[in-house]
């Protein structure tokens, strides 16, 4: 089994809770050529009508400068780390147990699997906690 396990630099800003709201932020960098790896967006219920957008990778001048057109900032919180392998039955509770095991909390994860192979996002509280995380991802692809 091995794994790969990357650091994403996201961008994140609030949107509208509305029809088009996500589309509108996202129009911004389509047009400046970005190819988004990551988008994940979700309300916030303590601001009704409102929502953020958390968008990976920008890269380059003109993408930075349609990232803070759209009203996006580069963030570190969450730190989020894409997780991708080989897929196999039971690995999403090995990998969360072993992570239980350390100590290791984490604010999300998302894993889907194609064919053989799957692609996850696991967001941190810290660097610390991801580095931790990545290390016990090591050591799974090494046993």
């Amino acid at each position: 089994m091995s794994f790969k396990f990357d650091q994403i630099h996201l961008w994140s800003g609030e949107v509208a809770d509305t029809a088009g709201g996500v589309a509108a932020k996202l129009a911004f960098l389509a047009q400046a050529g970005a190819n988004l790896e990551y988008v994940y967006t979700k309300r916030l219920p303590d601001k009704p009508g409102s929502g953020i957008l958390y968008v990976a990778p920008v890269t380059g001048p003109t993408q930075v400068r349609a990232a803070r057109s759209a009203g996006l900032s580069e963030t570190h919180d969450p730190i989020v780390r894409r997780i991708e392998g080989d897929n196999q039955a039971g690995l999403a509770h090995r990998l969360t147990q072993q992570w239980a095991i350390a100590g290791i909390s984490f604010q999300s994860l998302t894993m889907a699997v194609l064919g053989d192979k799957f692609l996850g996002y696991a967001a941190f509280d810290s660097v610390a906690d991801a580095n931790r995380a990545a290390q016990i991802l090591a050591d799974l692809s090494a046993g």
